[in-house]
Parts: structure tokens; C-alpha cells; sequence
């Protein structure tokens, strides 16, 4: 039988680790093997301590969890993440999955979701706090549960170019120009974008750019 999930627990409050520490140390399958008080901590500890596991909090000092979750996905290919937070907020955890995470969990019902949460990630499961469920995600789930079948990416890359240049403000004749289209190509996947991500106007695929990481809020 495999051992118990060695955890990396970072977090810059001391008093936070430790009941976080309790919390999963009560558990027979967990166990907290390191800790780190800053994102700069939890990576180098990494480099000295083999985890399954790594519980990032997003607000730290010197390097903050998004920072260190993105070294931590980039450098070691077997380390999952896990992000913890105080805030219920849609573009942390945006980023959060953007950095390579696996979840999102809010720190105020910690004692209630931190098990299965790590249970969740190490099945290579996502573990989605009920309010990160937002507008994108239903959309996503509702294809699942019409049977329609899921492209890679739902955008194409020349629409992912026209999204970013149309939430960066620019008309469609510049558009057309930095391209090298026409301005009808462009109306054209304006039009095709709002209908794929059931969109109505220009602000809403300005928030979905910032959402997927084309430009920055």
C-alpha cells in the first residue's frame, strides 16, 4: 500500500499552520512532512523535501502563492497544488488555476473542505469552492450535460488574437489592420466569440480577456 500524502504546508502565520497542520495530521492518508511561512520558503523546500503535495496561501509576504504555485508547476512535474484563501474573490482563483493549481480552497470553511480538497487533488481531481463556480464554468458543465462534444480550446488562436486587441479598446479598422483582414473578418469573429461563450457585448468579452489571462485587469 502506498504511504500516506506528504504535504507541504505553506502559510505566514504561524498559528494558521498549526491548526492547518492539525487538521491534516489527523488524517491517516495525510501528513504534513514541511512548512514555509513564504512562497520563496515553500519552493526552496521543495527542492529538499520530496511532497505530494503542496497547500499554497495566495497572500504572502516575498513571493505570494500564485507566484510560488507557478515556479513550483514549472519546475517539478509530480508536486500538486493546492491554493488556500481568505478571499472569495473570481480572478484569484482564475490565476490560481492559470498558475497550475488544482483547487481553491476558502480558509473560513477550511476545517470543513481542507480533507477532501487534498483527497480530490491527489485522485487528480479539481476541487472548486461552491462560489468559484462562475458564469464560464456553468457554461462549460452545460455542454457536458447536453453530450456536446468539447473542443481543446473554445476559441480558435486568430479569435484568441481578435478577443485580446478588442479588450485592449481597439476599433475594428485597427484591428483589421495590426491582422492584416478585413474588417468584415473581424466583425465575423466578433460575432462567432459572443455566440460560442453566449456573450452580448464588447465589456463582457473585455471581463472573459481578463478571466482568461489574454490581457491584464
Amino acid at each position: 500500500m502506498p504511504g500516506p500524502t506528504r504535504i507541504l504546508l505553506a502559510d505566514d502565520h504561524a498559528l494558521v499552520r498549526s491548526g492547518l497542520r492539525m487538521i491534516l495530521d489527523n488524517e491517516p492518508d495525510l501528513t504534513v512532512v514541511a512548512e514555509a511561512a513564504d512562497g520563496f520558503d515553500a519552493v526552496a523546500a521543495l527542492a529538499e523535501t520530496p511532497v505530494d503535495l503542496v497547500i499554497l496561501d495566495i497572500a504572502m509576504p516575498r513571493m505570494t502563492g500564485i507566484q510560488a504555485a507557478r515556479e513550483i508547476t514549472r519546475t517539478d512535474s509530480t508536486a500538486r497544488v493546492l491554493m488556500l484563501s481568505m478571499y472569495d474573490n473570481e480572478q484569484y482563483f482564475f490565476e490560481s488555476l492559470k498558475a497550475g493549481a488544482s483547487g481553491y480552497v476558502l480558509k473560513s470553511v477550511a476545517d470543513r473542505d481542507l480533507i477532501e480538497a487534498c483527497r480530490a487533488t491527489m485522485r487528480g481531481e479539481s476541487f472548486l469552492y461552491p462560489g468559484a463556480v462562475t458564469a464560464l464554468v456553468r457554461d462549460y458543465l452545460q455542454l457536458v450535460r447536453q453530450g456536446r462534444s468539447l473542443p481543446d480550446a473554445i476559441l480558435t488562436p486568430r479569435e484568441e488574437e481578435v478577443l485580446k486587441l478588442v479588450a485592449e479598446g481597439h476599433s475594428t479598422r485597427e484591428i483589421a489592420e495590426t491582422l492584416v483582414i478585413s474588417t468584415k473578418t473581424v466583425d465575423r469573429h466578433r460575432a462567432n466569440m459572443l455566440q460560442k461563450l453566449g456573450l452580448r457585448d464588447r465589456l463582457a468579452l473585455t471581463r472573459y480577456a481578463i478571466r482568461a489571462g489574454l490581457i491584464e485587469p
